[in-house]
């Protein structure tokens, strides 16, 4: 699973057409990437909120009590699974209109594949660091739409002109899951977790 993820940050071409060459078989091998992966974010905040704080200006570190920010990165876990298996069946679903013949656990390892860039990002959380989480940020999600635009056409078998028509579909689809995710994550923030800071 490492090796694929490490193969898709240095040469993500010849990494998606070793997967697209995997049978069915393999691909359910891969299924359990994006689980282990989403807890190195989660963890990494958990640590950074509890034990290092965030800091803006010169001021004091603000730190979250033990017992709430467990239950907001489990809250944070949980959506970035949701959102990886979400846009995963809309690969699943879309793929119909551009011809393709797929399957909901397909979409769901592409989807989870091209999310690597913005789970090693969130391992930078250990040191909430304000400016460092925007440029990290903007990074890995740039590199993570460049994935997916390599990437779809090879993993799909499609043309270049409707592997890019896909991916912006797919990537549209993405925008929403990941605005609705945040916009979930602020509900259970202000009705469920009531952070409380140390």
């Amino acid at each position: 699973m490492l090796n694929h993820a490490f193969g898709l940050l240095v040469h993500p071409r010849k990494q998606w057409q070793s997967l697209q060459a995997l049978p069915d078989k393999s691909l359910k091998r891969l299924s359990p990437f994006a689980i282990w992966c989403a807890m190195l974010p989660a963890l990494a905040w958990y640590l950074g909120t509890t034990e290092f704080g965030w800091r803006i200006g010169d001021g004091e570190a603000i730190r979250m009590a033990d017992h709430s920010a467990l239950s907001m990165m489990g809250g944070f876990y949980f959506s970035l699974l949701i959102a990886v298996i979400a846009i995963g069946y809309f690969i699943h679903w879309m793929s119909r209109t551009y011809g393709v013949k797929s399957d909901p656990l397909k979409g769901y390892v592409f989807a989870s594949y091209v999310a690597t860039p913005i789970f090693l990002a969130g391992i930078a959380g250990i040191y909430p660091h304000i400016w460092v989480m925007v440029l990290l940020s903007l990074v890995a999600v740039s590199y993570a739409v460049y994935l997916l635009y390599v990437g779809l056409p090879i993993m799909f078998n499609l043309s270049e002109e409707r592997g890019f028509l896909f991916a912006s579909a797919v990537l549209a689809v993405s925008l929403v899951v990941g605005v609705s995710m945040m916009g979930g994550m602020v509900i259970f923030w202000d009705m469920v977790a009531h952070p409380e800071f140390v």
